[in-house]
């Protein structure tokens, strides 16, 4: 078993802050254009929109900012987002890994390599930090929707690979490839998911002490704070909950 992203754990839990509540509109609201671009209007027929569209309303943003995000798609033609990845090394040589989605990579590459230069870590090539991670389908839900001798169950029935147990909420974890197929099982039983993303999952965690901790998050949350990443990842293991 692949180790449980924890950065992306805490993010979650931290993520609905306040003061981040306006960048967490701006990125599902990009998500939400670009995967309307790319495909069918109607949520229903276009899963990565669908998936979108339920983690906005996870976010509790409201129903016309959704639709919004969805008309720009037809109304903004001249705009084409490219989805990249940079992978690097943050403070305490944590591993990271970093996906955006911008309509300019020259900026994007500068002022990622900046934060990481400014934390004292270095910005390398694809595949320097890769390696120390698994690509796989992550698919969140509340723990408020299902029980869990009931989530095991349908977790088995859709086709994961696993089904770990937070505080707060499941992770499903499955193959890239099966991320919409398992997705859609799910649907049968379960209206409202968190998220359901692709993921780059730890194999072995980097435990951090308590008094690098701070500067570690600071390197994170800046890098969630620009406007152009989407995602970030790491093989920290952090002491908050």
């Amino acid at each position: 078993m692949a180790g449980h992203s924890h950065w992306a754990g805490i993010k979650h839990k931290k993520g609905k802050a306040d003061k981040l509540r306006s960048k967490i509109f701006s990125k599902l609201s990009k998500e939400i254009t670009v995967a309307a671009k790319l495909g069918d209007k109607d949520p229903e027929m276009n899963p990565r929109l669908r998936a979108a569209v339920q983690a906005a309303r996870s976010a509790n943003m409201p129903k016309d900012n959704i639709e919004r995000a969805i008309d720009k798609s037809s109304i903004n033609t001249e705009s084409n987002f490219e989805n990249l990845r940079y992978e690097g090394f943050g403070p305490e040589k944590v591993a990271v890994i970093v996906e955006a989605l911008t309509d300019n990579k020259n900026r994007t590459a500068s002022n990622i390599r900046t934060i990481f230069q400014k934390a004292g870590g270095s910005l390398g090539t694809q595949g320097s930090a890769s390696h120390n991670f698994d690509k796989m389908g992550i698919i969140k839900i509340d723990k408020k929707e299902i029980s869990n001798e009931e989530i095991f169950e349908l977790a088995i029935e859709s086709g994961a690979n696993e089904c770990i147990l937070d505080k707060d909420f499941y992770e499903i974890q499955c193959d890239v490839n099966d991320i919409y197929n398992v997705k859609k099982n799910l649907e049968r039983k379960i209206d409202n998911f968190i998220s359901t993303e692709i993921e780059w999952v730890p194999i072995n965690s980097v435990q951090i002490s308590k008094d690098n901790e701070e500067n570690l998050i600071n390197f994170f949350e800046t890098l969630e704070e620009n406007d152009d990443v989407q995602n970030v990842f790491s093989n920290a293991k952090l002491n908050i909950t």
